[in-house]
C-alpha cells in the first residue's frame, strides 16, 4: 500500500472556478496495476473544498489529481485502461483469469462494465459493408449485424432481421458501394430502399462463394 496526498495549494470545481477553502478531508483508496505480481493500492488524502462561485451548484468539491483520479473511480486510468483492453480481448471469464495471472482481482461484472462504458469509434467511411443475422435464441429470436468488411469491426447491432433498420443506416451511410449479405428478402428490400440502386447486376453487390460461381456463368 502506497500513502501520499495532494501538494497544491488550490483545487478547480469542476464550473472552473479555483478555491483555497479546504472544507474536509477524507482517505480515498485507488487500486493501481501490479507490481512483480502484487496488488497495488494507494492510499490518498483527498480535500474537499468550498467553491466560491455564487452560481454554481456544487458547494464543495473533491480536488481530483490529474493521471491518478477521476470522479466516483476506484482505479486509477492506467488500470481502468489496462482492464478495458483485457475486456475487450477476452470478454468476462476468461478476463478474469487473465488478470489473476497477472495480479489483478477483479470480477467480470467490472470487466464487462469497462468495456461498455468505453465510447464508440467513428465508422468513418464503409464502402464493403457485411449484412448477417445471428440468434438471440434459436428458431426464435433474431439480430442482424453489420460488419466494415475492409477492417472486419462490427459497426452495428439491431433486433430482428426484416431489413427497416438496414434501410435506415444505408440512407446515412450513401458511400456503400459494395453489400455483403444472404439471399434474405428483407435485406434485399432494404438495400433497395436505403440508397439508389447502383447500376451493376444483383450478384456483383452481393458477396459469398455462391454469388461469385453464378457471375462468372456466362
Amino acid at each position: 500500500m502506497l500513502r501520499t496526498r495532494a501538494r497544491a495549494t488550490t483545487a478547480a470545481c469542476r464550473c472552473g472556478q479555483g478555491s483555497a477553502r479546504v472544507h474536509g478531508r477524507y482517505v480515498r483508496r485507488l487500486r493501481d496495476v501490479a507490481v512483480g505480481g502484487l496488488g497495488v493500492v494507494i492510499e490518498l488524502c483527498v480535500r474537499r473544498f468550498r467553491c466560491e462561485n455564487l452560481a454554481c451548484p456544487a458547494v464543495t468539491f473533491a480536488e481530483q489529481i490529474m493521471g491518478l483520479t477521476t470522479p466516483h473511480s476506484r482505479h486509477t486510468p492506467l488500470l481502468r485502461g489496462v482492464l478495458a483492453q483485457i475486456g475487450l480481448a477476452l470478454a468476462g471469464r476468461a478476463g478474469v483469469r487473465l488478470a489473476a495471472a497477472v495480479g489483478i482481482s477483479v470480477g467480470r461484472d467490472t470487466l464487462l462494465r469497462l468495456v461498455g462504458a468505453l465510447p464508440e469509434p467513428d465508422a468513418g467511411r464503409v464502402e464493403v459493408l457485411g449484412v448477417d443475422d445471428f440468434a438471440f435464441r434459436r428458431g426464435r429470436h433474431y439480430g442482424t449485424i453489420l460488419i466494415d468488411m475492409a477492417t472486419h469491426r462490427p459497426l452495428h447491432l439491431y433486433d430482428g432481421r426484416e431489413g427497416e433498420d438496414l434501410a435506415a443506416w444505408l440512407r446515412e451511410h450513401p458511400e456503400v458501394k459494395v453489400i455483403c449479405r444472404d439471399r434474405s428478402s428483407g435485406y434485399g428490400r432494404a438495400r433497395g430502399s436505403g440508397r439508389p440502386r447502383p447500376s451493376r447486376s444483383p450478384t456483383a453487390t452481393t458477396c459469398g462463394p455462391t454469388s461469385a460461381r453464378r457471375s462468372r456463368r456466362p
